[in-house]
């Protein structure tokens, strides 16, 4: 069997085993990039308790990701374009396992994040060359079929993420969960090299943005560090968080100004001038910043105060994806053939009712109370992304299609990012309100202490286990509240897609990215 085909450019396609061991080393490289957003959630408990910080603080190990994946992804194109797709691929590939492993070294949580953020900045690369590469090594009527493995790692990652973060958290500690990829990492950089080296593009030498790329640092960064210090510094009665609020609203207007008006902007902002991509992008954003609040909070919620282990609430969590790989091949088929904008309201608004079926929840459910409503949720999601993908590229021309999908990915992670910070505050702060209505209303007649004490307990027993009542059902309340936000915020994302003119052409919605 032969490795190889000419093309008429003078390169070689690959062919037979080779072709698929490259095609199994790209997915996989998307893979571990998509997983490393989501296997950290369930063991932000772990983390946070290992190092004597607040559950919120703990989050920032999610947040910082999200974050720094988010700015590099914009920078893909300017990088593969001046170092070459393949090589820098690699690179990202051997940092992004270096930085993992600095990830579990890390003894204090500043270092973590601080390595988090290299390990963010090195994985943004990962997802949009990965599929950039598998479309150049593959023969055009093979290409769906590599499109097909890529999509289906992008969808199983967070599934597999939760359950390996609670397995290793679990029966190991929490510092595996990023040790596990260094040998991954370096595996994939060293034979993507070795194999796909021949496949590298022409260098251009377009000037990189530099003002452009320090504003979009500076506006982002201050802005998720307000939204992460806010509730501990009592947000604008501090003037720390006054001056990040201050620096955010500056930085982001001249981000504004001076990328439309440079001639090699690092976020092309004048795609926005077409209707159905800024719709598109808004629904993608909302809708995607409400589900990734709703799986952060979950499991938080199940291992703090419903006795799961890291485990459990991984398996919980997982659901989600199981009816969601089963129905994405129905979503893609669909896109082609029917107007993408019923498609995406469906699955969005389906998304929006089972979440406020989960804002019904109770502290005596069972594992399967829990779980079959976040197994439902899973038909929605493969009508979301995939069609909302589609709608939002196809209203772009197609010089643009590379330029929008940098920024479609660009801000879809970055409401993630932000989800997380702003879902954790308000938890936090309803079950603290919530806490203060309960103990004015809980056994204002000492009847229940009365009642606890004549049954055997001591004084100080029944007392605590009043207030273990009082807790419990404080944060339940909040979550049941925050799943009810997040519902809404889902439903109004639906309703938005239909300011969206009808799309006059089809993208396939695997351009976007992951």
């Amino acid at each position: 069997m032969t490795h190889s085909q000419p093309l008429a450019h003078g390169q070689l396609h690959l062919t037979g085993g080779m072709l698929w061991v490259a095609a199994l080393l790209l997915s996989a490289a998307n893979f571990i990039a998509v997983l490393d957003m989501t296997i950290a959630n369930v063991s932000v408990p772990n983390i946070a308790g290992s190092m004597g910080a607040t559950l919120s603080q703990g989050t920032w190990v999610i947040t910082s990701y999200a974050v720094a994946e988010a700015i590099s992804v914009p920078l893909t194109g300017w990088l593969a374009s001046r170092f070459g797709a393949v090589r820098v691929f690699a690179t990202s590939m051997a940092l992004f396992g270096i930085f993992s492993v600095l990830c579990g070294f890390a003894n204090s949580l500043g270092m973590l994040v601080f390595a988090r953020v290299c390990q963010g900045l090195a994985g943004g690369p990962l997802m949009p060359l990965s599929q950039t590469l598998l479309l150049r090594i593959f023969p055009p009527e093979k290409a769906p079929a590599a499109i097909g493995l890529w999509a289906m790692t992008t969808l199983v990652a967070p599934v597999v993420g939760p359950i390996l973060g609670g397995y290793l958290c679990n029966e190991y500690t929490w510092p595996w969960i990023f040790y596990i990829n260094f040998p991954i990492a370096l595996a994939c950089a060293f034979f993507a090299w070795k194999l796909l080296k021949r496949y590298e593009n022409s260098l251009l030498t377009d000037p990189i943005d530099t003002v452009g790329l320090v504003l979009l640092i500076v506006w982002v960064g201050a802005l998720q560090i307000m939204l992460d210090e806010g509730k501990q510094h009592d947000w604008f009665a501090s003037s720390y968080i006054i001056g990040l609020g201050i620096v955010a609203v500056i930085g982001f207007a001249a981000f504004m100004i001076w990328e439309l008006n440079t001639a090699h902007p690092i976020v092309d902002l004048r795609v926005f001038r077409h209707r159905g991509f800024t719709i598109s992008v808004l629904t993608i954003s909302l809708a995607f910043a409400a589900f990734f609040g709703a799986n952060v909070l979950t499991p938080l919620w199940l291992q703090s105060f419903m006795s799961y282990t890291s485990t459990q609430a991984g398996m919980t969590t997982a659901w989600s994806g199981v009816l969601a790989i089963m129905v994405a091949p129905i979503a893609a088929g669909l896109s082609s053939k029917i107007d993408p904008r019923k498609l995406v309201f469906i699955g969005v608004l389906w998304l929006g009712i089972v979440t406020i079926w989960r804002s019904y929840a109770t502290t005596d459910m069972t594992y399967w109370d829990l779980s079959i409503p976040i197994l439902v949720m899973g038909v929605g999601l493969p009508f979301f992304f995939v069609p909302s993908t589609g709608l939002a590229l196809a209203s772009v021309e197609p010089a643009e299609t590379a330029s929008a999908a940098g920024l479609m990915n660009f801000l879809r992670t970055l409401s993630g990012a932000f989800a997380t910070s702003l879902v954790t505050t308000f938890w936090e702060d309803e079950t603290t309100r919530n806490r203060a209505e309960l103990v004015g209303l809980t056994d204002v007649d000492q009847s229940l202490r009365t009642g606890l004490e004549s049954a055997g307990m001591t004084s100080e027993a029944a007392l605590q286990s009043i207030e273990y009542m009082i807790n419990s059902q404080s944060v339940m309340l909040a979550t049941n509240q925050v799943m009810l936000s997040m519902g809404i915020a889902f439903v109004f994302a639906a309703s938005v897609i239909w300011l969206a003119p009808k799309p006059t052409r089809s993208v396939d919605p695997a351009a976007g990215g992951h």
